[in-house]
């Protein structure tokens, strides 16, 4: 690009020029460096965008300018950092490690809620069926289920820290994510009623005990197991409301077994 067509380019996005530096190699394209150049062109900048394309070249890089990672990305003669400090120098940084969150229950519950919808009106020409509220929590026990089975060994020891039964019995604690899984899957279908009720029944009021005790008679601000260990859910109001879900789910499948 010669001079004039980049002043042209510059003055079209407001005059404002930014110089990134990310790695571009054969085998290996830095993924912050991609976000860093889209997100600088998202506020506007044009980016003089240079590849470090050897390691050789980007040790010498960090060398220069006495940093240690790459991309780095500089506005005029500041250098504002990597992709991190550019969302902070944009007013959107990331979130600390350990900030609590509700951001994995929400997405369970989110996408849970829109498969229920989505097969209610396949199933029923409509989405607002009673099905459809049975197929919301099964789909969210089977999703919260899924999430511990990416690592029970992790799962268990979060577990083992409220829960009352678990406190008791250590097994129960790697059982727990199988049971549930297994009862969503079944309350999912209507399948082997006389199995999934008790199971959704059994787990629920034990894991509302827990909560209860844990949360609200000890005062205790811990972190929630419902997500496995993908994310700092503060236990409380979304774990009891899990479990006070599966309890309404096997008295709702005891009182009405087989509604629309």
């Amino acid at each position: 690009m010669n001079d004039l067509t980049h002043n042209q380019e510059s003055k079209a996005r407001g005059g404002n020029t930014a110089r990134l530096y990310r790695m571009v190699m054969d085998k290996h394209v830095c993924p912050y460096g991609l976000k860093a150049k889209w997100l600088l062109e998202k506020n506007g900048y044009s980016v003089e965008d240079h590849h470090l394309t050897t390691r050789e070249e980007t040790d010498a890089f960090k060398q220069k300018h006495d940093v240690k990672t790459t991309p780095q990305v500089f506005i005029g003669d500041e250098r504002i950092g990597g992709y991190d400090a550019l969302r902070a120098h944009f007013g959107n940084p990331l979130p600390d490690d350990g900030e609590k969150s509700y951001q994995p229950v929400i997405a369970v519950f989110a996408v849970a809620f829109g498969l229920a919808l989505a097969l209610s009106w396949w199933a029923f020409g409509t989405p607002l069926t009673i099905r459809a509220a049975e197929w919301f929590v099964a789909f969210s026990m089977a999703m919260l289920a899924m999430l511990k089975l990416q690592d029970v060994e992790q799962f268990s020891s979060m577990f083992l820290g409220y829960d009352l039964l678990a406190k008791r019995w250590v097994p129960y604690a790697y059982l727990y994510p199988f049971m549930e899984a297994g009862a969503a899957i079944l309350m999912a279908g209507r399948l082997l009623p006389w199995l999934s009720i008790p199971v959704a029944l059994f787990i629920g009021t034990i894991g509302a005990a827990s909560v209860i005790y844990a949360v609200y008679i000890q005062k205790r601000e811990i972190k929630c197991a419902c997500v496995g260990g993908s994310g700092n859910v503060p236990l409380g109001f979304v774990s009891l409301t899990e479990n006070l879900a599966m309890m309404a789910m096997g008295i709702w499948m005891l009182v009405r077994p087989a509604v629309l």
